[in-house]
């Protein structure tokens, strides 16, 4: 699988191959309709895009559809897809290619959607089956040529077309994928926050501050103010001092009173 293909994607296109060719890479990628490959003049995989939609122009007539490739692309979506992507009609049709232009048919159909929750398993499940006819609707609905029913194909009775798995593996596949896409991008890790360790007492500017507040201030007023006046002073100061040392965490530690 082509590495630009994210993992959910790859898984549901192999799915998708399987089940269109009845192979698995590399054959499938090989494989145009009813499995007449053998009668080509070369490899699909060694013809560039314009080799293979010209070559699709008779394939209709002579083998009953043009569908090419592990996605089984017909003329039509093929030629749009060139048109669409700008694509060069020298590039060879390899399993790379195959599988880019894979991957942006199913995100026609809705697979960023899908997997982002913005669509349910039914709704991409019937986008799918109008993609490729041979997966069956996942509940009943109007299809291409009538109402059609849960596990029928969507182009049911076009003479061409039927359902090739059951819409239960298409729903255990689909929640796969779904598990796997949403698993892709890692999400950040989440670091227990670690709890801040108090700064030693020694060290702390708080403390030097208060104690030599505590220390400093009374003295440098105990000879400009009345005996009364002082004592207050110092009582007032003091106590903002020893409240202002007490409540730092690491003393409050040491005398026990940390929660």
């Amino acid at each position: 699988m082509d590495r630009t293909v994210p993992a959910g994607a790859a898984l549901l296109l192999a799915f998708v191959y399987e089940t269109e060719t009845s192979r698995t890479p590399p054959e499938c990628y090989e494989v145009i309709y009813a499995h007449r490959q053998d009668r080509l003049p070369k490899s699909l995989t060694r013809m560039t895009v314009d080799e293979v939609i010209a070559a699709q122009r008779t394939w209709s007539r002579r083998y009953g559809s043009s569908a090419a490739g592990a996605p089984q692309f017909i003329r039509k979506t093929l030629m749009g897809l060139k048109e669409e992507l700008g694509l060069r009609g020298s590039q060879i049709f390899d399993a790379n290619l195959q599988d880019r232009l894979a991957y942006h048919l199913l995100i026609r159909r809705g697979y960023h959607q899908f997997v982002n929750g913005e669509i349910d398993r039914t709704e991409f499940g019937k986008r799918l089956a109008g993609e490729w006819a041979s997966f069956p609707v996942l509940d009943a609905t109007r299809g291409a040529k009538r109402h059609v029913r849960r596990g029928e194909s969507y182009y049911a009775d076009d003479g061409l077309n039927k359902e090739l798995v059951s819409p239960e593996k298409v729903e255990a596949v689909l929640d796969k994928v779904y598990a796997l896409a949403n698993n892709e991008a890692p999400k950040p890790e989440s670091r227990p926050t670690q709890e801040a360790k108090p700064e030693p007492v020694a060290k702390s500017k708080r403390f030097w501050t208060w104690l030599l507040t505590g220390i400093g201030a009374p003295v440098a007023a105990l000879g400009n103010l009345h005996p009364a006046a002082q004592i207050t002073i110092v009582v007032l100061i003091a106590g903002f001092a020893i409240y202002a040392i007490s409540s730092m965490p690491a003393v409050r530690k040491k005398l026990g009173l940390a929660s």
